[in-house]
């Protein structure tokens, strides 16, 4: 900016006395002052504004100069907690957790709707069990599950094993095998191959429920994992009544009711429909021997 008392030249007028010049400066020395205090705290000022706004990115700063908790979680995506509030737990995993209309549990394991329909044998070989005619199966868990074929063969092993079990029947023995001919397949499937298979037959699972079907004795998933109400703590009790109420029926046992209130429940009949005051049971024979069954049903 050019002053009254200068040119661009920067001398002083001509014609004019020298000490004109010197009373101008004299005039003009608080001018200059005051612009020199009004540019530095305009500077100041163009520095506070530029410092607040570059601060929104990085968020305020403690006295270290780290951003503080409440930037930080800014910057996540996250909300600070209300004053006197604790902070949110974890959301549970929304296919692992969550309530299950089956048995009313907190967690839920994860369960495929359906699968590709292959499956993988377990490996190896059980001892024979029982007398009379020897009946070979093989156990199979559909390719994708995450289920030890291993450890699903032994259960099925001690399943069939047991004193309760359809051997003490006197003609039936039972042998795992792997391999080679088979007389019936224990299979652990998705509900939506589960209904497959036993649809071609004519039999409608509708996702919940097992079957057995010419040589395939089909177990669902869910049933395997969560059991039912009545079963909700005693999971590897309903994976005993699955497997003699399904290869009962390979053994031509039809369905039968409760026998009456109070009762064991007799391993043919449906107990997924309601126990009709009969009391659980997942074992073909009592303790004695004793055939524990009801009355037919139509």
């Amino acid at each position: 900016m050019t002053t009254p008392t200068a040119r661009s030249s920067g001398g002083p007028r001509r014609g004019r006395p020298s000490h004109a010049v010197r009373r101008d400066r004299r005039r003009t020395g608080p001018l200059w002052g005051a612009l020199a205090a009004l540019a530095v705290l305009v500077g100041v000022g163009l520095v506070a504004v530029y410092t607040a706004s570059s601060g929104t990115h990085d968020g305020p700063a403690d006295a270290r100069g780290e951003p503080t908790e409440r930037a930080r979680s800014g910057r996540l995506g996250a909300t600070a907690p209300a004053h006197g509030s604790q902070s949110p737990s974890p959301s549970p995993n929304p296919v692992t957790a969550g309530a299950s209309p089956d048995t009313g549990t907190s967690a839920t394991p994860s369960i495929p709707a359906t699968g590709p329909g292959t499956f993988v044998t377990a490996a190896g070989s059980s001892t024979r069990v029982g007398s009379g005619t020897v009946l070979r199966y093989r156990v199979e868990v559909e390719n994708g599950i995450s289920l030890s074929t291993a450890d699903v063969a032994r259960q099925v092993e001690r399943i069939l094993a047991d004193r309760r079990g359809w051997t003490t029947d006197g003609h039936s023995a039972f042998e795992r095998v792997s391999s080679g001919q088979a007389d019936f397949f224990v299979q652990v499937a998705t509900p939506g191959t589960v209904d497959r298979i036993c649809g071609q037959y004519g039999l409608r699972t509708r996702g919940r429920v097992n079957c057995n079907v010419a040589q395939h004795v089909m177990v669902n998933l869910r049933r395997w994992l969560l059991a039912t109400p009545v079963y909700a703590k005693r999971v590897d009790d309903y994976r005993a009544l699955i497997i003699n109420h399904e290869v009962g029926h390979f053994l031509h046992h039809g369905h039968v009711t409760c026998p009456g209130p109070g009762r064991p429940a007799p391993v043919m009949m449906q107990q997924i429909d309601g126990m009709h005051g009969c009391l659980p049971n997942v074992w073909p024979y009592d303790e004695q021997g004793r055939y524990l069954t009801g009355p037919a049903v139509p």
